[in-house]
């Protein structure tokens, strides 16, 4: 949908063009924080062209933010390649919305510590020195830890001495106080902080504690002054515990508020990053860029453009309930854009050779042909014709079904541009396989010749064999045989090879 001025309309932009009009905020401020873990998928350039697009079209800036609290798992080359993807998908369109250059949560670790210190003395948080399985059984079942009620004090000095690196890792957290009874999990005194004695691809080995994904999310947003803090779905149990942090720490206003949207689901695909790992991993894709992937790269290295992408976030559109988007509905995003905008090429991919007996060797002509039907600016360009053609097999049947209106022994067809066409004899190798036709053409019936307006039923399209040139052409099938390789669970087994 779009409003009478033409903006995209969802409830997500309407909340933001009341805030707007309410003077809620100085500027929208909106975000785009990946983890440095794994290439972009198409699920990504939908939230990019949501946040891009929320502060290209209310004046505000989206800031590009990467959510590098897992030293194990994230490498300088994923931000490089996360870098590349945005700029590609939003130079020319909203890049004189971008907050400067990338933020990294890393940036803040020692914010985050001190908040964290700041928690602990208002009796919010506490060390605790279960294992990670059974906080996990205590949280299920609504238990509180031993530890839950250590002074004030102990809870400092032991913080402290978990940043110094005197414990090795998951011999203590930090969690936060809330309720272990609360009917959202989430709530139940969640992990704030882990120990994890790992290089860290920008901090090095600055750092042994990291904080966890909620934590760094929140505080993140609040130290960088964003406004609307925009999640798929998945995250709105997490928002409650979004809020506490920042009531917790009694952070003054101006607060961000999260938001959250269905997620991008696509047929015969997948857009789990963990699973996109295990295609690149196991070599069973040529790398993240492989153009059968719905990953941005292999999206680029197909050749959707940035606008055909965005085109489509747009058409899939801005909800709050979970859905499968056809795959069918990205290509006629593509084809629609590319009817519109490619110049035109003749190309014969399986060729059968064409013999016109009675046109004269040696001789060649020009003839006339539209760049791009649907672009009267894109002109015309010059093709040459001679006697002998490639012509598509698909376009000729020896023995053709009723209604085939391409080339067949005695019938006709137009050479698109060109002359009418008629076939006189099917020549075959010692194995059956037809390897020429020998035509007659009607040298009456190009453009302006007397027979011009000679009507026949079939246009087919053709190549000069003497002005060929040779092209390889990739044609790419989907990456998977079902249409939901997710749903039983190993989609693997759909692959298809």
């Amino acid at each position: 949908m779009t409003t009478s001025t033409g903006r995209p309309s969802d409830f997500i932009r309407d909340i933001v063009a009341e805030d707007v009009r309410a003077g809620k905020y100085k500027q929208i401020i909106t975000r785009f924080p990946p983890e440095p873990n794994g290439y972009l998928h198409i699920g990504h350039a939908k939230s990019i062209c949501l946040n891009f697009g929320i502060a290209r079209e209310f004046g505000g800036i989206c800031n590009i933010r990467m959510d590098d609290t897992n030293p194990t798992k994230e490498e300088a080359e994923y931000v490089r390649s996360i870098m590349t993807d945005v700029h590609w998908l939003i130079d020319g369109w909203a890049d004189n919305h971008l907050g400067g250059a990338p933020l990294y949560a890393s940036d803040y670790f020692q914010k985050f510590y001190d908040y964290a210190v700041d928690l602990i003395r208002k009796g919010k948080a506490y060390v605790d020195d279960m294992t990670r399985e059974e906080t996990d059984e205590y949280r299920r079942i609504g238990k509180a830890s031993i530890f839950r009620d250590r002074s004030v004090e102990e809870n400092l000095d032991l913080f402290a001495r978990m940043k110094a690196g005197e414990f090795p890792d998951g011999a203590r957290t930090l969690r936060a106080k809330i309720d272990v009874n609360a009917a959202n999990v989430w709530l139940r005194d969640p992990v704030l902080y882990r120990i994890r004695h790992a290089s860290h691809h920008r901090t090095g080995d600055k750092w042994c504690i990291y904080p966890m994904y909620d934590w760094a999310h929140t505080l993140s947003d609040y130290i960088e002054g964003i406004t609307h803090s925009i999640c798929t779905l998945e995250f709105e149990v997490h928002r409650p515990l979004y809020d506490w942090i920042l009531d917790a720490l009694e952070l003054p206003e101006p607060r961000p508020h999260q938001y959250e949207f269905a997620r991008l689901n696509l047929t015969y695909s997948v857009i789990s990053k963990r699973k996109l790992i295990q295609l690149v991993s196991e070599k069973l894709v040529n790398g993240w860029n492989d153009p059968r992937m719905a990953t941005i790269s292999g999206l680029r290295r197909r050749g959707v453009t940035p606008s055909a992408l965005r085109t489509f976030a747009y058409n899939v559109g801005i909800t709050k309930y979970p859905s499968m988007t056809d795959m069918a509905l990205l290509e006629h995003t593509m084809r629609d854009e590319f009817n519109r905008t490619a110049t035109r090429r003749l190309a014969v991919l399986r060729p059968i050779k064409v013999v016109l007996t009675n046109y004269p060797e040696g001789k060649t002509e020009e003839f006339d042909a539209v760049n791009n039907p649907e672009d009267s600016n894109a002109g015309t360009r010059k093709i040459p014709f001679g006697r002998e053609l490639y012509i598509e097999s698909d376009d000729f049947m020896e023995t053709p079904p009723p209604k085939y209106f391409r080339l067949r022994p005695g019938g006709e067809v137009r050479l698109k541009y060109a002359y009418i066409i008629k076939c006189d004899e099917v020549v075959k190798d010692a194995a059956g396989k037809v390897t020429e036709l020998r035509c007659t053409v009607d040298l009456e019936s190009k453009s302006g010749g007397p027979t011009a307006g000679r009507k026949v039923k079939g246009t087919i399209h053709w190549v000069s064999a003497a002005h060929a040139i040779d092209a390889e052409v990739r044609l790419y099938d989907r990456l998977f045989t079902s249409p939901e390789p997710d749903a039983t669970g190993d989609f693997k087994a759909f692959i298809n090879s």
